[in-house]
């Protein structure tokens, strides 16, 4: 470290310290707790106690300079000797099992983990039997020393991760060249560029060529007049781009590599901008027409110009300014119901009904613009089509939620009996609607379930919003209407129920049998869909955003059941090269993201499985590979975290299986660091590299950026 860094060091940390120490310029242990932010008072209480090398009660400037110079810029032996005397409870020069276990307890408690106290014995013996070399029943500074030398990675940055606080915020290296014009981002977004500049080259070509037609009529009505055309094919164009049977049937053609078919919501957005943006530029400027009028023709006021059809202004009795107002407002209108505030605020409701408001808006643009049919008649047509169609397969027949399994973290998990005519690939959502929650209302979910599945669809809906919510304490009910079964009942739907459904068991009262009517319209598809013609497929999933991958991994290995083959003279097996011609894969990479342990809950049973397949090592390596990351743990690099993660390092190793999923993955703790992650995906040369994500969008961004610098296509889940 230069003499310039580490006096900006010292100069952040007198300031950190004035900012949290009283006004007797000590830090009490209270303030210390707060400004560490420790969850387990442990480990407040142990580094504090280190840290107040005068035993005096309270840590001065120096005392706080002193301990944190070691723990920043000591070497590896400095802070190992911190890290013994932090585990080392009694001073004793050594630790004993009961100070191990007492330091574990606090590691799980730190990292937000939950494991009974059986398994917790374990974890403390494993690591205990490792560390201690000589059976001595203790483990020495030595034993410790040479115990974490096992794990190089870990002792490279071993720190306190809450003391970041006290490191002066880094200053980043701007890139020198945008990352827009980087060669990578056009490459993986080639398709996305060029249809925006068709798009904005063909809105500027409409101006131009209407504003030339009306040369001789002034500035105002030029004005209005090319963005009257602009929005006669916008206010069409943006109902095409959600005709998602046709889109869905699109994406099986050679059309979806050439239009970006994946991101029609994205573009659905933009276009609703553009039609706010051209509508009042378009309102404005007539207005500044008839004030013109108003003042040199002085036949009509202002007034009668806007509010009236007196002046005999559009092409059905006049109506051209009043429709003009109606529409402007409902724009505006559809414009602020649409909001990302709106939506994610719990209000969808607000959203959706506003958002109908598209069948008066094209009744009225047909009045209040002459040529506006000619431009809406196909799609108007398209559209109306596949409404009628919609509204047909969605309600001939309704169908039934014949079981319902409540999740941690409030996911209901919805099993609706199957129709044979209903068709979906992996990776397909609906939109379902319930009418015991809501009569009108109609909510996308991704199908979670496996096509292969014959008789059941499967749903798992967080919730998130009024109408999920609304469901999941419907559902909670002692009784609802529905679920109130019979004994006898109950227990003869069970029988029939098992004969065709694989549904992992649930404990408690959370596992319903019942017999709810619901409507479902769909399938429709998603950018998943192109999973099957990639050759390594890179699967991201944070959260519930597993969704589309349970059924895409499903489908997966159901196909790969298919390729496996037996030696009949022994117990050895493997799987064929897949010739399959709508699959071309050869390596699938499936990663998951979760905050909290019980979110893995959802999903283990399938994962369970989809590892059992794959029991046999293949020649080639694993055809399927899974990594799990619990980002409230904290990482193996940090002093509170470092011996449970050795713990559980051992008794995996030693149980082959996890101790927090249960699964022979490893559970990651923290968040991927995705530079080597990709790394490692693009060494292995298994193909052209496509990654899938469902999730948050801030994540999204982060993944993407990577993708890019390893020009990797990336697909975004977006409806």
């Amino acid at each position: 470290m230069s003499a310039d860094d580490d006096a900006e060091w010292l100069q952040w940390v007198t300031k950190q310290f004035e900012s949290i120490a009283g006004e007797d310029k000590e830090i009490d242990l209270e303030e210390f707790k707060t400004a560490l932010k420790v969850k387990e008072s442990f480990f407040a209480e142990r580094f504090f106690a280190l840290f107040d090398s005068d035993e005096s009660g309270t840590i001065s400037l120096d005392e706080l300079l002193k301990a944190l110079n070691l723990l920043i810029h000591g070497n590896e032996t400095d802070k190992l000797r911190f890290l013994f005397q932090v585990y080392d409870v009694d001073g004793s020069g050594s630790i004993d099992p009961d100070e191990l276990r007492t330091v574990l307890k606090s590691c799980l408690r730190e990292s937000a983990i939950s494991l009974p106290e059986e398994k917790l014995d374990d974890l403390t013996l494993a690591l205990f039997e490792s560390a201690d070399k000589d059976h001595s029943g203790s483990i020495t500074f030595e034993e410790l020393k040479e115990e974490l030398e096992r794990f190089p990675e870990v002792m490279e940055n071993l720190t306190i991760s809450a003391a970041n606080w006290l490191k002066p915020p880094a200053h980043k290296k701007r890139s020198r060249r945008p990352r827009y014009l980087t060669p990578a981002y056009w490459h993986n977004n080639r398709s996305k560029l060029l249809f925006l500049g068709t798009y904005v080259g063909t809105n500027i070509l409409l101006f131009v060529l209407a504003t030339l037609r009306h040369a001789g009529a002034g500035g105002w009505v030029q004005v209005a007049r090319g963005c009257g055309q602009c929005l006669n094919f916008n206010c069409t164009f943006i109902g095409v781009l959600m005709l998602r049977r046709y889109l869905s049937w699109l994406r099986a053609t050679w059309v979806a590599k050439v239009l970006p078919l994946d991101q029609n919501v994205v573009f659905h957005q933009l276009v609703g901008y553009v039609v706010a943006a051209l509508a009042t530029i378009h309102t404005g400027a007539h207005v500044g027409n008839f004030a013109r009028l108003a003042q040199t023709q002085a036949c009509y006021s202002l007034w009668e110009y806007l509010f009236t059809t007196h002046p005999g202004i559009g092409w059905v009795g006049g109506s051209a300014s009043v429709t003009g107002i109606i529409l402007q407002l409902l724009i505006t209108l559809m414009l602020l119901c649409s909001s990302t505030f709106v939506r994610r605020s719990g209000h969808f409701e607000v959203f959706y009904w506003t958002h109908l408001s598209y069948v008066p808006l094209w009744a009225l643009l047909i009045l209040h613009g002459p040529h506006f049919w000619k431009w809406f008649v196909v799609p108007g047509c398209l559209f109306v089509t596949e409404k009628i169609v919609g509204l047909a397969v969605s309600r001939i027949g309704g169908l039934s939620i014949v079981e319902i399994n409540l999740l941690p973290s409030k996911v209901t998990h919805l099993v609706i009996k199957r129709p044979q005519s209903f068709h979906y690939k992996p990776g397909d959502y609906i939109y379902l609607n319930i009418p015991a929650i809501a009569a009108y209302e109609w909510h996308p979910f991704t199908i979670s379930s496996a096509p292969e599945q014959q008789d059941t669809i499967w749903l798992h809906i967080r919730s998130l919003g009024q109408w999920t919510n609304r469901l999941y304490e419907y559902v909670r009910q002692p009784e609802p209407p529905g679920l109130a079964l019979k004994r006898l009942t109950h227990s003869l739907r069970k029988k029939r129920c098992q004969k065709w459904m694989q549904v992992p068991a649930k404990s408690g009262g959370n596992h319903l049998f019942c017999n709810i009517k619901c409507y479902v319209d769909g399938p429709y598809g998603t950018p998943t869909r192109r999973i099957f013609t990639s050759e390594h497929a890179v699967l991201i999933g944070a959260g519930i955003g597993i969704t589309p991958f349970a059924s895409i991994l499903q489908s997966i290995m159901y196909r790969y059941r298919m390729q496996k083959q037996n030696c009949p003279d022994c117990s050895y097996s493997w799987c064929e090269t897949l010739k399959d011609d709508d699959m071309k894969l050869r390596k699938v990479d499936f990663i998951w993201i979760n905050r909290d342990q019980k979110y893995f809950e959802w999903f283990v049973s399938l994962l369970t499985r989809l590892e059992m397949d794959q029991a046999d090592e293949e020649p080639g390596g694993r055809f399927l590979e899974m990594h799990m990351y619990m980002t409230s743990a904290l990482g193996k690099n940090d002093m509170k975290a470092i011996g449970l993660q050795m713990a559980l390092d051992l008794l995996a190793k030693k149980e082959k299986k996890d101790s927090i999923t249960g699964l022979r993955t490893r559970t990651q703790p923290g968040r991927p660091n995705w530079s080597k992650v990709f790394q490692k995906i693009a060494e292995e040369n298994k193909g052209k590299v496509q990654v899938f994500f469902c999730g948050s969008p801030a994540l999204a961004k982060v993944v993407k950026a990577h993708c890019e610098q390893f020009s990797f296509r990336f697909f975004k889940e977006n409806f």
